[in-house]
C-alpha cells in the first residue's frame, strides 16, 4: 500500500503571485486553559529563512531562534488571540477563526492573499484565500505563522506557571495530560480554564 504524503505547496498551486502573501496558523486548540493564539506572516522573498517547518516538529530552542528571525526578516507579522471566555462562548473552531482574523487585520502591511492552515476558511475573511491541509509543513509562510503562534502561547503558559506553580503549566502548556488532570482534581478550576471543555466541565460538576 502506497503511503499518501502531502507535497509542498508550490507557487503554481497558489492563485496569487504577488508579494503580499500571508501565511496564517494557530496554536492552542487542544489545551484546557488560556487563549487560542494565531500568527500571520508575510515573508520577504529577498530574505529567505532556513529551517521553517511545522512548529510542533521543532525544538523549543529552534522555535525561539526562528521566531526572532521571522520578526526581523519578514515584510510583516502579527500575533493575536481569542480568550478562554470567547472560546467558551463561540466554540474552539470559531474562536480559532476569530484569532486568525484578528492576526490578519493586525498586519502592519495588509495581505492581498491568505494561506490558512487547515481545511476551512473563516467566514469573516474578506480576502482571497486558500485553506491548506497540514499547511505548516507545506508552505514556509504558514510554518512561520505557526512558530510565532506557538512561541507566543508557550510564553503565556510559562507566565501562568509563575502565578500557579502547582499546576505545572510550564511543562505541559495546558494540554490535557495526566499531571494537568491531577492538578485540576486536587486544586480546582482556575479563572483561565476553558469551561466548555469536558474535563473542566466535569471538575465543575456540569458534565452529566
Amino acid at each position: 500500500m502506497r503511503k499518501n504524503t502531502l507535497q509542498p505547496l508550490t507557487a503554481d498551486k497558489i492563485p496569487y503571485q504577488g508579494p503580499f502573501l500571508a501565511g496564517v496558523d494557530e496554536a492552542g486548540r487542544g489545551p484546557l486553559i488560556g487563549p487560542v493564539v494565531a500568527g500571520a506572516v508575510i515573508l520577504d522573498p529577498d530574505q529567505p529563512i532556513n529551517g521553517l517547518d511545522d512548529s510542533k516538529k521543532l525544538t523549543e530552542k529552534k522555535r525561539l531562534a526562528l521566531a526572532s528571525e521571522i520578526k526581523q526578516k519578514s515584510l510583516a507579522w502579527a500575533v493575536a488571540e481569542a480568550s478562554a471566555a470567547e472560546i467558551d462562548k463561540l466554540n474552539i473552531l470559531q474562536a480559532s477563526f476569530l484569532a486568525m482574523q484578528r492576526a490578519i487585520d493586525a498586519l502592519p502591511t495588509p495581505a492581498e492573499f491568505v494561506l490558512i492552515d487547515g481545511n476551512r476558511l473563516p467566514k469573516s475573511l474578506q480576502l482571497p484565500a486558500l485553506a491548506v491541509v497540514k499547511g505548516d509543513a507545506r508552505h514556509p509562510a504558514i510554518a512561520a505563522a505557526s512558530i510565532l503562534a506557538k512561541v507566543t502561547r508557550d510564553a503565556q503558559l510559562i507566565e501562568l506557571d509563575k502565578q500557579y506553580p502547582a499546576y505545572g503549566f510550564a511543562k505541559h502548556k495546558g494540554y490535557p495530560t495526566a499531571a494537568h488532570f491531577a492538578a485540576l482534581k486536587e486544586l480546582g478550576v482556575l479563572p483561565e480554564h476553558r469551561r466548555s471543555f469536558a474535563p473542566v466541565k466535569k471538575q465543575l460538576g456540569l458534565l452529566k
